[in-house]
């Protein structure tokens, strides 16, 4: 076969537009994958102490949902003191991706959500189980419980997230989650 100007041409063409066209194809997934916008996320929250109720879309269009984090953080105050904290809406993150590795709804009883430091210092009384610097003082702990599923296997889900604090106190029936650095205990 002889190569003409006219085919070298031709075929060049056409080896350009395919990968012109694969170079668009690619481009356009990017930016449809990078404008997705991530689904929303709803969680139910029943505070033990004050028996107060929340279910409510915390994250939608991509954002968080300020008026929702403030009910959150109104539900998860200290229940001792009154005094509120700004929560980690990541540690909401952590319930909700916890609640659907067990396979069910993102539905907790709250046992201790914020706690100020008097509170935090008192408990560190009572019991020697309480950190000193714990996360619960900078709205980044929650210990938590699911009807319907056992604190061990909350746990252990937790656990193979492998992202923040994981305790699991098995004589109070509880699971401690926080947003800091992967580490799990028993208390």
């Amino acid at each position: 076969m002889t190569w003409s100007r006219r085919r070298v041409l031709k075929v060049g063409g056409a080896l350009i537009g395919a990968s012109a066209a694969g170079s668009l194809a690619g481009t356009a997934r990017g930016q449809n994958s990078r404008h997705r916008v991530a689904a929303p996320k709803r969680i139910a929250l029943v505070n033990l102490h004050t028996g107060e109720r929340l279910d409510i879309e915390f994250f939608r269009d991509g954002a968080y949902v300020p008026d929702a984090l403030s009910a959150i953080e109104l539900l998860l105050r200290d229940f001792r003191t009154g005094e509120r904290h700004v929560i980690d809406p990541s540690l909401m993150d952590y319930l909700v991706d916890v609640a659907h590795t067990v396979g069910a709804d993102p539905k907790f009883t709250v046992i201790s959500g914020y706690r100020s430091p008097q509170t935090n210092a008192h408990l560190r009384e009572q019991s020697r189980g309480v950190a000193q610097h714990s996360l619960h003082m900078e709205g980044r702990a929650i210990d938590v419980r699911m009807t319907g599923v056992d604190c061990a296997s909350l746990a252990a889900h937790a656990e193979d997230l492998k992202r923040g604090g994981v305790g699991y106190y098995h004589a109070s029936d509880f699971v401690h989650l926080d947003t800091g650095t992967f580490r799990t205990w028993r208390g």
